[in-house]
């Protein structure tokens, strides 16, 4: 039974990111939303601890809320995708439940 994990927060104001790669089970998928789009850039402090989860666990960003923040995906680290609203739909539709880290 696979789980969509839902970020919303910055990684670089809370833990969230953090402890959601931390309890993500192999197979899951993690989708950053609003200010948790930080999460999957390249370059971060964070950097490590996503890269380490990439292939187990699919690391999403939603494109809407990269581009509200100016960011472009080519500045992604490798493993982690961008979806639109309609990847967010799949991602919904592809697992068995969803977990919202607030």
């Amino acid at each position: 039974m696979a789980t969509l994990h839902t970020v919303n927060k910055s990684p670089f104001m809370t833990q969230t990111l953090l402890s959601c790669l931390n309890h993500a089970k192999d197979g899951d998928a993690i989708l950053m939303i609003e200010d948790g789009v930080y999460g999957g850039m390249a370059g971060t402090g964070l950097s490590d601890a996503v890269a380490a989860r990439t292939g187990a666990v699919k690391i999403c960003v939603l494109s809407e809320d990269l581009e509200a923040r100016g960011l472009a995906a080519e500045r992604l680290m490798e493993g982690v995708s961008a979806v639109g609203y309609d990847g967010f739909v799949d991602l919904v539709a592809e697992n068995d439940r969803t977990q919202n880290w607030l």
